[in-house]
């Protein structure tokens, strides 16, 4: 099941704006996480609300890039920004591709084909009995003076293969969660968003800055 990973700083900063960025140019994403905040009475900016560039992932963890991202927009625009970073993580694969689970799946041409980039996983995973993987998701939450807050969240489960289901999107066809049966692209969005690492790190990111 889903495992949570809370801040290990200090006392964790309310949030109490009634604007908050998001850094994401991906609208399905947007549209999940407006579930969550504007039932609080929170206004949603996107970064193609403020013509925010996407930076260069250059960190080394999911924390890591979540946090160059929010201090982007934060610093760019002087809105409180939250940002995320997520992706694959395979045991026998020492964690690949892990934060660059998306590189993966870029071609020549820029486009992004998971399908390949699926195959490549069960080619790296050769003969390897062990399938055991896990999804993992930092969000993080800057203010613009510079306050940071940032979490993780993963979902542990195993592979299968070949892919099954034509939900959700990524690696979902491949990712079997713990104590299921069906791979995250065969469930339903009502199925697979509670369980999700992207909720286990909203959810704790909530808890500590937005009670």
């Amino acid at each position: 099941m889903t495992k949570l990973h809370e801040n290990d700083a200090g006392e964790p900063r309310l949030f109490t704006e009634d604007t908050l960025l998001i850094a994401t140019h991906n609208k399905g994403k947007l549209s999940e996480l407006r579930r969550y905040f504007e039932p609080m009475g929170i206004t949603l900016l996107s970064a193609d609300d403020v013509n925010l560039p996407e930076p260069e992932e250059t960190e080394e963890t999911f924390k890591g890039n979540a946090l160059l991202k929010a201090r982007a927009g934060a610093f760019e625009t002087g809105h409180v920004c939250l940002a995320d970073d997520s992706g694959l993580a395979v045991d026998a694969l020492h964690g690949a591709p892990g934060i660059y689970s998306a590189r993966w799946a870029v071609q020549d041409d820029g486009s992004r084909d998971f399908d390949k980039a699926m195959e490549r996983i069960r080619l790296e995973l050769g003969e390897s009995e062990n399938r055991a993987a896990k999804f993992v998701c930092a969000v993080a939450l800057v203010w613009p003076d510079g306050h940071e807050e940032v979490v993780e969240g993963e979902v542990t489960g195993h592979l299968e293969f070949p892919p099954r289901g034509e939900r959700g999107f990524g690696y979902d066809p491949i990712f079997v969660p713990e104590e299921e049966t069906r791979t995250f692209g065969e469930m339903l969005p009502e199925e697979k968003e509670p369980i999700s690492h992207r909720t286990a790190a909203i959810d704790i990111i909530i808890d500590q800055c937005f009670r």
